[in-house]
C-alpha cells in the first residue's frame, strides 16, 4: 500500500512538471523539493519498519543515479530539471515498487536483475523518445505532399510544415536556415535548428512575399524530455524495464 501512495505522490509532481516543461522549457525548483516533502512520511515510516537495508538500497540507488545524470549534464546532454527529478525518484522509489492492481501484478514483466526504478525509468523515457520521429513520419506522410517528401525525406523524422503566416515565437526552431544571396534564397539544413523570434517570422514573410520561398516552412517541435521521463516512470510502473524485455525476449537468440 506505501509503494502504491508514493507512486500516485510522484503523479501529479510529474504532471506538472510536464505541463511547465512545455509552457515556458523551465520547471522551477521548488517543484523538488515539495515533491520529497510530501513523500518523506512515507519514507520514514519505510525506514523505521525495514531498518538498515532500506535505507542502503535508498543511498546506492540515490549515489548512482546522482552520478550518471552528473555526468550527463556536464556533458550538456541533459537539462537540470531531468537531472533532479530522477535524483528526487531515486530516493522516493529506490527499488521497483510491487503492486497490485485488480488481480494484475505490478509491474506486468517483473523487476529486472538490475533493481534499481530510476535507472530503468530514464532507460524507458531513451526508448520512448525514439518512437517520436515515427509519429512525425506518419503524420507527414498523411499531411504533407510526396513530391516534396520525395524533396527532403530526413525532414519527415525530425520535423513538420507550418504555414509561414501561422508561425508564433516560442520553443519551435526552423529546420533550415533562410540565406539571402545575389542567386536567390539558400536554404541550408541545420543541425541545431534557427530560433524563431518575431525578426525571423518578418524575415520569412518578405521572402515569401518577393516569392523567393514557398508558403511552408519546416520546424521542429523540440520534445520536452520531461514528456518522455513521465511516459517511463509509467511504463517502469505498469510494465517494467522495458529494455531489459525486448533485449532478453526479443533480440537474444533461442537456445
Amino acid at each position: 500500500m506505501i509503494e502504491l501512495i508514493k507512486v500516485l505522490v510522484c503523479l501529479p509532481f510529474l504532471a506538472y512538471s510536464c505541463y511547465s516543461d512545455i509552457k515556458t522549457r523551465r520547471v522551477s525548483n521548488r517543484v523538488w523539493p515539495i515533491m520529497l516533502g510530501v513523500a518523506s512520511p512515507f519514507l520514514i515510516y519505510e525506514m523505521i519498519t525495514f531498518g538498515l537495508p532500506y535505507i542502503l538500497r535508498t543511498m546506492i540507488s540515490f549515489v548512482v543515479i546522482f552520478t550518471f545524470v552528473y555526468v550527463l549534464f556536464m556533458l550538456h546532454a541533459f537539462g537540470g530539471a531531468d537531472a533532479k527529478v530522477l535524483m528526487v525518484i531515486s530516493i522516493i522509489l529506490p527499488v521497483f515498487p510491487n503492486l497490485s492492481l485488480f488481480s494484475l501484478q505490478l509491474p506486468l514483466w517483473g523487476a529486472p536483475l538490475f533493481d534499481l526504478f530510476t535507472f530503468s525509468v530514464f532507460g524507458n523515457s531513451v526508448l520512448l523518445t525514439i518512437i517520436v520521429p515515427f509519429g512525425l513520419l506518419f503524420y507527414n506522410l498523411v499531411t504533407v505532399p510526396s513530391k516534396e517528401l520525395m524533396k527532403k525525406p530526413l525532414y519527415a523524422f525530425i520535423g513538420y510544415r507550418k504555414h509561414i503566416d501561422d508561425l508564433k515565437e516560442g520553443h519551435f526552431r526552423l529546420i533550415e536556415n533562410h540565406e539571402e544571396t545575389p542567386n536567390g534564397v539558400v536554404q541550408r539544413f541545420t543541425r541545431t535548428g534557427t530560433s524563431i523570434d518575431r525578426k525571423m517570422i518578418l524575415k520569412l514573410q518578405a521572402m515569401h512575399k518577393k516569392g523567393s520561398i514557398g508558403e511552408y516552412v519546416w520546424i521542429t517541435p523540440g520534445l520536452p524530455f520531461m514528456i518522455p521521463i513521465t511516459a517511463g516512470f509509467l511504463a517502469a510502473v505498469v510494465f517494467g524495464d522495458l529494455i531489459s524485455y525486448m533485449s532478453f525476449n526479443y533480440l537474444m537468440p533461442s537456445i
